[in-house]
């Protein structure tokens, strides 16, 4: 992918010259802008300079919203086949994409080990999609409210270079779009797997609540250390 075939995205730093880099992919039918205040909410220490990277998804066509065009990681056929018949020509398509935005930060001399990828949803199935699969080893995976996507070609599919990638999960008890078992799912499949989970419930739908978000500043600030200690 060229550079002028890149997503377009919102970026937001924090601090002077980041070392650091965090992409972060909306969910559904939103965009870039949906988790840029999130960033002041994270609570990071002040010597951590971050590039906060929020990539725009394509506009296509969405099956379960009758074909209605809105910003889509991939295509959604049906919220009872979620962790069954999935769009996996879409997925890939994007991992695609956010590998290249992987790419542009290594060139910006952000360090892949330095990079974290996260995402809500869609846009967390992407998160570790992509990260899983990357030949070289990065900072950590957020998935919120999200699922493995492709669970059945991660063990062929998986880069020694992120076996031991730390992931934070987080998921909704009373989540009515992904259901919370899908979330809980995942997470066992990627324990079995050899992974390290850190796996996160709250009280909540399908959503974001200030307690997680407090929760993923913390796991950021630990993975992303200027001391290179975590």
């Amino acid at each position: 992918m060229t550079t002028s075939n890149l997503l377009p995205v919102i970026e937001l730093s924090v601090g002077h010259d980041p070392k650091a880099s965090v992409i972060w992919m909306h969910g559904l039918g939103a965009d870039g802008n949906d988790f840029v205040p999130v960033v002041k909410e994270l609570g990071l220490p002040e010597h951590l300079a971050v590039r906060f990277i929020f990539p725009h998804a394509p506009l296509r066509p969405v099956t379960i919203n009758t074909g209605y065009m809105m910003r889509a990681w991939y295509d959604i056929l049906g919220l009872d086949s979620i962790e069954r018949k999935v769009d996996e020509a879409g997925i890939r398509t994007s991992q695609r994409a956010i590998e290249a935005l992987i790419a542009k930060e290594e060139a910006r001399g952000i360090a892949p080990e330095k990079l974290v990828l996260a995402g809500f949803s869609q846009g967390g199935a992407i998160a570790l999609q992509t990260g899983l699969r990357y030949p070289k080893r990065l900072a950590g995976i957020v998935g919120l409210s999200t699922y493995l996507a492709l669970a059945e070609s991660l063990p062929s599919e998986a880069h020694p270079a992120n076996r031991g990638i730390p992931i934070f999960l987080g998921h909704g008890k009373q989540d009515n779009v992904i259901p919370f078992t899908a979330g809980a799912n995942s997470k066992e499949r990627l324990t079995e797997l050899g992974y390290r989970v850190q796996w996160h419930e709250y009280p909540m739908a399908h959503t974001v609540s200030m307690e997680e978000i407090t929760d993923i500043g913390r796991w950021l600030a630990a993975r992303i250390a200027d001391d290179g200690s975590q």
